[in-house]
């Protein structure tokens, strides 16, 4: 059984004059991101690995769930690729995950996350929000076997609001 967590990165700040790859969260995306991260640790979920887009925007989302996590920064895998809004990209990353993982959360954007989610899980979602999470499950002992899985949980900011 294999598990992906999704998790969109927070909500960004356009207010400041940087590429779009180094915008940085507004107080929302911060206070967001924990609202999700602390919902989350409640399932008491073990995660083998973390992976996260380049982007600051997902980085700085990532920093936040770790942290709540109570795990170390540097054990997440920072990888410019995922800094992908179509979404093939980290479907392809996805597929080629070391099978000795069972449980892998991704921080990274739009539109490619709510594609991915639509693509693999059992739930229609129109729009993954910013800071939202949503997992699946896939009955499949190997990651590049991913196809149809089922969506096990989902957490959006505005479930606590």
């Amino acid at each position: 059984m294999k598990k992906i967590i999704l998790v969109r990165h927070g909500k960004s700040s356009w207010e400041h004059d940087v590429t779009d790859k180094e915008r940085p969260l507004k107080k929302r995306g911060i206070t967001d991101a924990h609202l999700v991260s602390e919902a989350f640790l409640t399932k008491k979920v073990s995660l083998d690995a973390i992976y996260s887009s380049a982007a600051n925007r997902a980085f700085s989302t990532c920093e936040i769930f770790v942290k709540v996590f109570n795990r170390e920064v540097a054990s997440v895998t920072v990888l410019d690729k995922l800094y992908d809004f179509e979404g093939q990209i980290v479907i392809d990353f996805m597929k080629s995950l070391d099978d000795r993982y069972n449980n892998v959360m991704i921080f990274g954007h739009n539109n490619a996350f709510t594609s991915i989610c639509n693509i693999f899980g059992d739930v229609y979602i129109d729009n993954l929000p910013t800071s939202g999470l949503v997992a699946i499950d896939f009955d499949v002992n190997s990651w590049v076997d991913i196809k149809k899985g089922k969506t096990s949980l989902t957490i959006f900011p505005r479930d606590f609001k």
